[in-house]
């Protein structure tokens, strides 16, 4: 009886999709994903040896920006494997537990990168509004003691809903819409009533990335606040140059974000097409733009970045 239950209520496989209706396509769709990949995980590469090299980098900004790079590399390699045997092999099987472990990284990586923001918003708000104390606040053990922090509520948040998860019984079609395993996607094949883990994830996000957003638009009141009391316009432009990256990379990475949750929880008909790539968006592009932001956008990295390559 057991042995039933298992195989009705936790399949022994779960199938994966690529871009549904362009399989024919996929060869050729494989390439900009593997120039992404590529790019990915060689620019965030190049910016940890960087300032790990280079001991005049060893500052809190660019720590933070290494915590951020590490998270970038992690969020890649968990969706690197599906995604490339789908386009390529057509491999679209993924055991149920792999299914989950991949589904934990991308969640986890996905609130830590957050924390990370939140803690790079903290460091420009100090750098601004606080300077002279600037070294004092931003201490080595308090910037690593930040550092943990963002990695166990990343897995902390995730950990409680993934035992939840597995604790449901999984009658429905065991077809994925995505090349990975997202919890929404998941909790699609559940014939039990998931409303607590439907509950406990709403709930997790706007505790962890709705309270991030919100803390990271605060400290920019704060900055702006600031920046508008110093007298020359020189020196305004001097001090908000310094958050033009930090910008950029927070509006690339919590607009998908946000945009895909609301469509999950609250749009019913919508199309495929769109929602894969919308998905995709969310996971590829930011370890993909952080890099290349930072590298043209802070002088340091890219004087630093040319003298690699011209050596």
């Amino acid at each position: 009886m057991s042995a039933v239950n298992d195989t009705i209520f936790q399949p022994a496989v779960i199938l994966l999709t690529g871009i549904a209706g362009q399989e024919k396509f996929h060869v050729w769709i494989s390439i900009p994903f593997c120039l992404i990949y590529v790019i990915s995980i060689l620019g965030n590469s190049v910016i940890l040896f960087i300032i790990k090299t280079d001991p005049t980098l060893h500052e809190p900004m660019y720590i933070f920006l290494s915590m951020l790079a590490v998270t970038d590399l992690g969020l890649s390699i968990s969706t690197l494997p599906t995604v490339l045997s789908i386009f390529w092999f057509n491999s679209r099987e993924i055991t149920f537990d792999a299914c989950f472990a991949q589904l934990f990284f991308i969640h986890s990586f996905t609130f830590i990168e957050s924390s990370v923001l939140l803690s790079m918003a903290f460091d420009r708000f100090v750098a601004i509004c606080n300077p002279l104390r600037y070294d004092s606040i931003l201490t080595p053990p308090r910037i690593a003691k930040m550092g943990l922090v963002s990695l166990l509520r990343g897995v902390g948040v995730v950990f409680p809903g993934l035992i939840l998860l597995k604790q449901y019984r999984y009658c429905h079609a065991n077809v994925l819409s995505h090349s990975y395993c997202l919890n929404q996607e998941v909790m699609k094949m559940a014939c039990s009533d998931v409303s607590a883990q439907s509950i406990y994830s709403f709930f997790a996000t706007l505790a962890s990335l709705g309270l991030d957003v919100l803390l990271i638009l605060l400290s920019y009141v704060m900055i702006l606040k600031t920046v508008l009391s110093i007298a020359s316009h020189a020196e305004r432009l001097k001090a908000l140059n310094t958050c033009v990256s930090h910008v950029c990379v927070v509006l690339i990475f919590y607009t998908p974000e946000i945009g895909l949750s609301v469509i999950h929880r609250f749009v019913k008909n919508f199309s495929p097409l769109i929602l894969t790539v919308m998905s995709n968006v969310y996971l590829l592009v930011p370890p993909l733009m952080n890099p290349i932001v930072y590298s043209v956008k802070t002088k340091s990295i890219r004087a630093k970045i040319i003298r690699v390559f011209v050596k």
